[in-house]
């Protein structure tokens, strides 16, 4: 197959352009080429801008693809341009989205078919925690709108592995390996739920490959912290021993901390934000990777990274 993906040099869409080369098809990647990009030489680059709205589409024109992956739409400005200028040049669109969506506190677990966010309005263009979920509700619905059956929303998870460009999940799978004492929120038993980025590539092929249509959440198992640090390697001699802290003390101390985020309290009103169901995404073929090899895979990578 012919695939674009927009974007494609960063964390998804780079898994999601090596998982359509091995799988035997034809990558084409868009986006400004501001980024570091090592992907394979013989993936087509087209550079361009959806700020610019049409006029930064144009090495677009012409082209046809048999689906395009959406990896960096965050915008209705920037959706809305693409997804117009693709149309009828695509055989399928795939907006990957995000769990962002829904609207919280709400019944347990998250399904496809919980209330979402009011969607933010197609002029707003400034991203933060506030407007995040109601853009990508926005993007969403613009998508639908134009495309129909021809198009499939994907929801993940906080998304996890190499090449992971956040603080969320790799601080607490490289601290968990560093001798000392390790200080993490809660008592251990509140939940935690990401989902591996090649769990996500593969799904999202799946999805090109069989032509599936609609909206499918995409999350990996939900662990107790203390079986996710464990797993991380923590708890082992020579590695660090997890000390229990209440999420208020850490706070205080990391006001601003990213890795802070991928903590939810069970009890927390946003609890949903770690108890999506992936039911509706298993039964057409989502894999996943167990959640022991996405913490050494990350592991694995930042050593290089400091290596290199």
């Amino acid at each position: 197959m012919k695939l674009l993906i927009l974007g494609g040099s960063q964390f998804i869409g780079r898994h999601l352009a090596e998982a359509a080369l091995l799988a035997g098809h034809q990558v084409t990647v868009f986006n400004r080429g501001h980024s570091l990009d090592d992907l394979p030489e013989h993936i087509e680059r087209l550079r361009g801008d959806r700020d610019q709205g049409a006029a930064g589409l144009s090495a677009l024109a012409g082209r046809h693809w048999d689906a395009c992956f959406d990896v960096s739409g965050y915008t209705p400005r920037q959706v809305r341009a693409s997804a117009e200028a693709l149309r009828g040049r695509v055989g399928r669109y795939v907006y990957i989205s995000s769990r962002a969506v829904y609207a919280e506190p709400c019944a347990l677990p998250i399904t496809e078919t919980s209330p979402l966010q009011a969607p933010a309005a197609e002029s707003v263009t400034e991203i933060g925690g506030d407007t995040y979920g109601p853009l990508k509700v926005a993007c969403e619905q613009i998508v639908q709108g134009l495309y129909a059956d021809a198009c499939t929303v994907l929801r993940p998870q906080i998304v996890a592995g190499p090449h992971d460009p956040t603080q969320r999940y790799p601080y607490w799978a490289g601290r968990a390996l560093l001798d000392g004492v390790l200080l993490a929120p809660g008592d251990g038993s509140d939940y935690l739920q990401v989902i591996d980025v090649r769990d996500l590539a593969r799904f999202a092929l799946r999805v090109v490959e069989a032509d599936l249509p609609g909206v499918f959440n995409l999350a990996g198992p939900r662990l107790t912290w203390a079986d996710f640090l464990r797993g991380c390697g923590a708890g082992q001699p020579g590695t660090a021993q997890v000390q229990w802290t209440d999420i208020e003390i850490l706070r205080q101390q990391f006001p601003d901390a990213e890795e802070l985020s991928l903590y939810v309290p069970d009890n927390d009103p946003h609890a949903g934000r770690m108890h999506v169901s992936n039911a509706r995404a298993v039964a057409v073929g989502l894999t996943l990777t167990d959640a022991a090899t996405t913490a050494r895979d990350t592991q694995a990578w930042m050593r290089r990274q400091t290596v290199g």
